[in-house]
């Protein structure tokens, strides 16, 4: 088996950081709203 001098299945561009950052984000609060509205919603339905 050849040596790999990468690890990881996807190569990254050195300029890709930024982006990679606000991706991040952007997923960190779609997720955080969704399960907000979600809780949101359930507590709405087991309370009214």
């Amino acid at each position: 088996m050849a040596k790999r001098s990468r690890r990881g299945a996807t190569r990254r561009v050195p300029d890709s950081g930024r982006l990679d950052r606000w991706l991040n984000v952007a997923v960190t609060v779609s997720v955080t709203t969704a399960l907000v509205v979600g809780a949101a919603a359930v507590l709405a339905h087991w309370l009214l």
